[in-house]
Formats: C-alpha cells, sequence, structure tokens
C-alpha cells in the first residue's frame, strides 16, 4: 500500500526534473568573434572595427571584439592557436604560413589556416624625409630605415624587395623595426631618414608626416615584382595621394586576404562572409581602402583553400 504512492511521487519528481530541464535550459553559448587586425595607425585596424560593428549588429548571439597586433604573421598564429575567428594577412605570409617558411615566422605548415576573402591590395610605400635626399632604392644605402614590426608582413615585403633590389639590412646605416606611427615620430625628430609600409593607400602615419614636413615617395621600379612574381605585382601610388606628392610613383602591390581557421564552425564563416559583402559601405566609409574590396575577385587567386562556409556564400551569391 505505501509501495505505489511512493513510485508514484518519484514518477512526478522525474516529470518535474525533465519538464524543468526542458524548458529552463540556457540558450545556446554566445559566439565570440576576434578580429585580428595591426597597428591603430594603420588601415587594418579602422577596416577591423568596422567589420565587429557589422558582425555585432548583424549576426545573432555574436560578441565581438578588436585586437590590435603586430599584423600579418602574428594574426596567422594567433589564428592557429585558436586565439582569433578571423584576421588580417598580407598574400605572401599566407602562403609562408601554409607553406611553413621557418625564416617567415612559420616552424610548421598551418594546416588549418583557410580563407574567407582577398581584400583590398596593400601597397609598399617607402617615404621618406625631403631632407635626407632619398630618391630611390640605392639612396637608402647607408641611411636609417624603419622596415616595420619584427617578421611582420611589412618587414616579410622589406626583406624580399631587398634581396630583388640586390642588397640587404647591412647596405643600411641603421635599421629600426618599429610600428607605422612610431617610425613617423623618429622622422619627425629626424631620428630616422626613412620608413617602409605596407599598407592601403592613404594610411594615417604617412599622411601625419606629410602634414608635419616635405616627403619624398621612394620608387620602387616593376622588374622589382617581375622577380619577385606573384603575390607580388607592379602598381603604383598615385599623385596626391599625399601632400606633397605631385607625381605618381612606381611601387608593388599584393592583396590582403581575410583568413580564419577550420575550425570555426561552418555557419559562422558562412555569416562572417555574407555580412561583410552585405555591409560593404560601412567599410568604404570606415577607410579609403575598403572602396577597393571587390566581391567578384574576393574567392580568386587565394593561396589557401576557402572555409567551408566562405565557399558557400561565394555559391549562392554565383561569384564562385
Amino acid at each position: 500500500m505505501i509501495d505505489r504512492p511512493l513510485r508514484a511521487c518519484a514518477g512526478m519528481l522525474a516529470g518535474a526534473a525533465f519538464a524543468l530541464g526542458t524548458f529552463a535550459a540556457p540558450a545556446s553559448a554566445e559566439q565570440f568573434i576576434n578580429v585580428l587586425t595591426g597597428g591603430t595607425s594603420g588601415v587594418y585596424y579602422p577596416l577591423g572595427a568596422a567589420i565587429a560593428k557589422i558582425y555585432s549588429d548583424n549576426i545573432p548571439g555574436v560578441k565581438t571584439q578588436v585586437q590590435s597586433t603586430k599584423a600579418s604573421v602574428e594574426n596567422i598564429n594567433l589564428i592557429a592557436r585558436g586565439r582569433g575567428e578571423i584576421g588580417f594577412a598580407l598574400g605572401d605570409s599566407v602562403k609562408a604560413a601554409a607553406e611553413g617558411d621557418k625564416e617567415a615566422g612559420f616552424p610548421q605548415k598551418v594546416e588549418k589556416l583557410r580563407a574567407i576573402a582577398a581584400i583590398y591590395p596593400n601597397y609598399v610605400q617607402i617615404v621618406a624625409s625631403k631632407a635626407s635626399g632619398i630618391t630611390d632604392l640605392a639612396g637608402l644605402k647607408g641611411k636609417a630605415l624603419s622596415v616595420g614590426a619584427p617578421a611582420s608582413g611589412t618587414e616579410l615585403n622589406a626583406r624580399a624587395i631587398f634581396k630583388a633590389a640586390g642588397m640587404s639590412y647591412d647596405d643600411l646605416g641603421k635599421t629600426e623595426y618599429l610600428p607605422f606611427a612610431e617610425s613617423v615620430e623618429l622622422i619627425k625628430n629626424r631620428q630616422l631618414d626613412a620608413t617602409l609600409q605596407s599598407a592601403g593607400l592613404g594610411v594615417a602615419s604617412i599622411r601625419d608626416l606629410a602634414s608635419t614636413q616635405p616627403i619624398q615617395v621612394v620608387a620602387v621600379p616593376a622588374e622589382i615584382a617581375e622577380k619577385l612574381g606573384a603575390p607580388f605585382q607592379a602598381a603604383e601610388i598615385p599623385a596626391g595621394t599625399y601632400e606633397g606628392q605631385d607625381k605618381a610613383v612606381p611601387t608593388l602591390a599584393i592583396t590582403n586576404i581575410l583568413v580564419t581557421s577550420s575550425d570555426v564552425p561552418d555557419e559562422i564563416a558562412y555569416q562572417m562572409t555574407k555580412q561583410l559583402f552585405e555591409h560593404l559601405d560601412v567599410l568604404k566609409a570606415a577607410h579609403n581602402a575598403g572602396k577597393a574590396i571587390d566581391p567578384k575577385k574576393a574567392a580568386k587567386n587565394l593561396p589557401v583553400p576557402l572555409h567551408p562556409g566562405a565557399e558557400r556564400y561565394y555559391k549562392e551569391a554565383g561569384l564562385l
């Protein structure tokens, strides 16, 4: 007589527990997207901040963060360690990571590296103070030059250009490994003659320098691009890009790529790609370089595979 009500009571408790489990279970965990950029005076950072806003505003359940870094190489290594969901990187750095180039900062192949999109081109911009007398690559010999943060994408570009020109850092009077803004400050203080910056046209650091003193944009001839080959290509910095620059200057260009990891869920990678291209106006407003992002070119000539989520977007949009 006692056993039956106890069993009934136990059944009621189990049912209640099941109901609580069904209706009080927490929602799925919030997805975190860390956007890896570069120095705050470069182009990566303002575009990264715009991308973070696009994602937080348009992808439900997503929380974003913008992280300032030493750019390409550090971004790729952070993604490889699961410390970022999307990051900016130069095409040659992405290629070096896929191949496991030790000298470039990748002791092993970064097997999980995937592409979201090829975006705008970086232009190698070598800028000297007018007072330095530097007008060409040979003129850098014996002078003080900042080549970018150590093992950054910019610094890898500097090494490649010097090698193709038959030069090395040993030819310089002084080599500094500094981010863009710090390089400019040293030129202002006459502690540095020139800076090499790989960035989108109209980068804030060089605009700042040009507004304070006469500058010389140093030519990088087309034959350097021919020697280096893909992903480098001949390009030019149009006249008027910087104050006092009255002529177009030949240089090199290399495509920037938004990269991610194969560990990022397909749906998140899909949304990151989709929202990026559906809100290009936000990127164009954030920096002039955003105007060069072309969806028709975004899935082409990539040194690493597309993330399956990104590939799904391009196929849906008829771009692949």
